[in-house]
């Protein structure tokens, strides 16, 4: 089989901050995998958590590197490929954008969705929530209308943690909220940004504000802590960066009420649906989220939102320049296509 790499660049409509930084564009990785007149088409996007961080650049250097070896391969031997992948220990987000061309090469080839493929009910397909970044409380709100002129608003992700404390957070969760729609749920992701003194005070103030869950309000590395956080049973407690694959789930099952797995971080389709069933069999909850991701991965991760919990699927939403086209919103649904593999088609502004 032939795999082809190229970067493309996408730029946000409203650049997101979170409690480690601003990032208005992104620099990704599309990769197109070719085999008995098929392409499967992959994609990584840049991204940095804590102390780990992967370049779409690098990413495909690092592809390069390997596709001699992959030539010899076919698409259909995915456990080979996989054993490949981790024997020349490719970072996550390599081995996501290999898996996601396999599986879309797989659909394509045999004329199916892949949700259909695994037997998936799409209409058990959660609301998609919208993110807030971290702003002043007037930028909040502006952002919260502007959301709102573009998709139906039914699930509101607020991004607290600022680095000017707990005060701030609380002066721009109560703006978003004085203009939010009464019927809206509200979700909170902290990104680390909390010590436990902090999430203590404003897991409590949250509660009384009628917030969801809390997702990762302490640093990667304080699971620990979470656990406390977890035992006084104020609100649920959601890991992000804390949890990048299978291994982490056993770990925090009694640390944490729920999971959220990106394709990024856990590398592609193959081990997300493994994290899936682990995470239920250890009685968790799951979420599906995202980077600076294009529709492409967005769709990939579409493919498996009938498992979910949540939803958190809206990268694609806040991009002026996708060059892509595939999953759609109906009803507030990150609905995949009923098109083979995922689903994904070009714009009419290709990508070079």
């Amino acid at each position: 089989m032939k795999v082809e790499t190229s970067l493309f660049t996408v730029h946000k409509r409203y650049a997101l901050r979170i409690s480690r930084g601003t990032r208005a564009q992104s620099e990704n990785l599309w990769l197109r995998l070719s085999h008995d007149g098929v392409e499967g088409w992959g994609e990584a996007s840049s991204f940095s958590t804590g102390g780990k961080r992967q370049e779409a650049a690098q990413l495909k250097r690092q592809i390069e590197a390997i596709t001699p070896k992959l030539s010899h391969c076919s698409p259909w031997d995915h456990q080979q490929i996989e054993q490949l992948m981790r024997s020349e220990q490719l970072p996550s987000g390599a081995r996501t954008a290999i898996d996601l061309a396999l599986h879309d090469w797989m659909g394509k080839k045999l004329g199916v969705p892949l949700w259909k493929l695994w037997g998936l009910d799409c209409d058990r397909i959660p609301p998609v929530s919208v993110t807030i970044g971290i702003s002043s409380p007037e930028a909040a709100q502006e952002r919260l209308r502007a959301w709102q002129e573009t998709v139906a608003v039914e699930v509101i992700k607020i991004k607290l943690g600022s680095p000017e404390g707990i005060v701030a957070d609380q002066a721009m969760f109560s703006a978003v909220e004085d203009v939010a729609p009464p019927e809206a749920r509200i979700y909170v992701d902290a990104n680390g940004g909390w010590n436990l003194a902090d999430a203590i005070a404003m897991i409590g103030w949250l509660r009384e504000r009628g917030v969801e869950y809390v997702e990762q309000p302490l640093a990667e590395g304080e699971e620990e802590l979470m656990g406390e956080l977890k035992a006084r049973g104020t609100l649920p407690i959601f890991a992000d960066e804390s949890c990048w694959s299978l291994t982490d789930i056993p770990k925090l099952a009694d640390k944490v009420n729920g999971i959220n797995i990106k394709l990024m971080k856990c590398g592609g389709l193959t081990e997300a649906r493994r994290m899936v069933e682990t995470a239920k069999a250890c009685g968790l909850q799951v979420m599906f989220g995202c980077y600076s991701d294009s529709v492409l991965l967005n769709s990939a991760g579409a493919q498996l939102a009938p498992l979910a919990d949540y939803l958190d699927l809206d990268s694609h939403l806040n991009l002026k320049d996708d060059p892509f086209a595939g999953a759609q919103l109906e009803d507030c649904r990150l609905v995949p296509r009923d098109l083979p593999g995922l689903g994904v088609v070009r714009r009419d502004s290709a990508v070079e």
